[in-house]
């Protein structure tokens, strides 16, 4: 007898509701809010900044999209090499993971681009911005692909050496294709605190997005606008790789 209990998931029509409702929830919040500050919001002052502006959103793109790649490589040799039999490659691997999982990230910034990157002649701010997002995100997704790792079953290797695969045919024809299924929800999640975090880069003069609004905010002295056009604009980057995450794991998770 099958003892399962269905779920019926809610209509559309009921979905559609709450997401009205928590629209209008949210919009006289805000209006109440700026009610209560007297405040008279007037946006159309950024009009004279949009180029700056678009300026530094691609920068963002560009600097998110080039540390996710590097941090990937970051993490996937970091997780080899934890799992190294040399002593040494593991040690440095796994204490490298403590001190980046163990430190503020605006820390690590002051510290690389200031300290490490002045010794080691590192002038391109933008080039320093990128290494440091990667190996402050490189540390998280290694973890995530440990886990990832973790999570498949043992006896896929004993099965795999039992029908004669080779450790590459393996690692390339079992083993890496249900670790990516696994860990791309998380990684996908990780790419939007990339991009979050890339606004901490504003602290060494990158003219990236947060930096532009600081700038324009020197001029124009419209903090609550620039702020929040900031706020959307970020938000504007990270929800469809939300979306892109929540899907993902939706996906990944009927298939197994």
């Amino acid at each position: 007898m099958d003892n399962k209990i269905s779920i019926k998931p809610p209509s559309l029509v009921y979905r559609l509701g709450n997401i009205i409702l928590l629209i209008m929830v949210l919009f006289i919040f805000s209006w109440l809010t700026i009610h209560k500050l007297e405040l008279h919001l007037d946006f159309s002052i950024l009009l004279e900044y949009t180029t700056r502006f678009r300026h530094g959103f691609l920068m963002t793109v560009v600097i998110s999209f080039f540390s996710l790649i590097f941090s990937m490589i970051v993490g996937s040799f970091t997780v080899i090499g934890v799992r190294s039999k040399i002593l040494f490659i593991s040690y440095f691997c796994r204490v490298y993971i403590q001190i980046i999982r163990g430190t503020p990230l605006l820390v690590q910034i002051f510290f690389f681009y200031y300290i490490v990157g002045t010794a080691w002649g590192i002038e391109n701010r933008y080039i320093a911005g990128i290494l440091i997002l990667s190996l402050f995100e490189g540390a998280y997704i290694s973890e995530i692909i440990r886990g990832g790792l973790l999570s498949l079953d043992k006896q896929q290797y004993e099965i795999a050496q039992a029908i004669g695969l080779s450790k590459k045919q393996t690692l390339s024809l079992v083993i890496i294709p249900q670790l990516i299924i696994r860990i791309m929800p998380a990684l996908a999640g990780q790419f939007a605190s990339i991009i979050k975090d890339s606004s901490l880069l504003s602290v060494v003069a990158i003219i990236e997005l947060t930096q532009t609004t600081q700038e324009i905010s020197s001029i124009n002295y419209a903090l609550f606008e620039n702020y929040l056009f900031l706020g959307l604009l970020y938000f504007i980057l990270t929800f469809p790789v939300i979306l892109l995450s929540q899907y993902l794991e939706k996906k990944f998770s009927y298939a197994h």
